[in-house]
């Protein structure tokens, strides 16, 4: 018994540092797309939705009046008609005030965009498997906070987000 330990514990303890050397070199690149200065002065943000129905970034930063390029990717795997996903910029309001602007967007097919146009401030189209969008907007010049949600129907109370914007220094 002793002797199959002893040979076994080098094999494990190499495979734990190639495990560990690999997930290292991930997390960094990872964090960076969130949110990464371009080279033309426009603050870029990537986000992803797959079938679990949750954006990779829920919180944006942004200062009154900066350029943001948002790129938004659907990941998933099931077909657009069951699980499409798109991201919806809005002024500010109440999180039960969202929830009922996308619920009224969510009778709207194909696209699932709000009725009321004043209420948006950026958006995507409703993307299926490896489909992506990007729009690009300017952040209001009133700091706060404003929500991103996807209005494909049900997925509002899962798949939702805040642009926050700071004043100008």
């Amino acid at each position: 018994m002793k002797i199959h330990s002893t040979l076994i514990l080098p094999f494990l303890a190499a495979g734990a540092l190639l495990l560990s050397a690999c997930g290292k070199s991930e997390a960094p690149a990872a964090a960076a797309s969130a949110a990464a200065p371009a080279p033309d002065g426009v603050k870029a943000v990537s986000i992803t939705a797959d079938d679990s129905m949750k954006f990779s970034v829920t919180e944006i930063r942004a200062v009154a009046g900066e350029k943001v390029r948002v790129t938004f990717k659907n990941v998933g795997r099931m077909p657009k008609q069951a699980m499409g996903h798109n991201w919806i910029l809005l002024v500010p309001m109440a999180d039960n005030e969202v929830l009922a602007l996308a619920q009224a967007a969510a009778a709207r097919a194909p696209e699932y965009q709000p009725a009321d146009a004043t209420k948006v401030l950026a958006h995507t189209k409703l993307l299926g498997p490896n489909e992506s969008d990007t729009v690009e907007f300017t952040a209001p010049a009133t700091p706060g906070d404003y929500p991103f949600v996807c209005t494909f129907p049900g997925h509002a109370a899962l798949m939702k987000g805040k642009l926050i914007v700071a004043p100008k220094s």
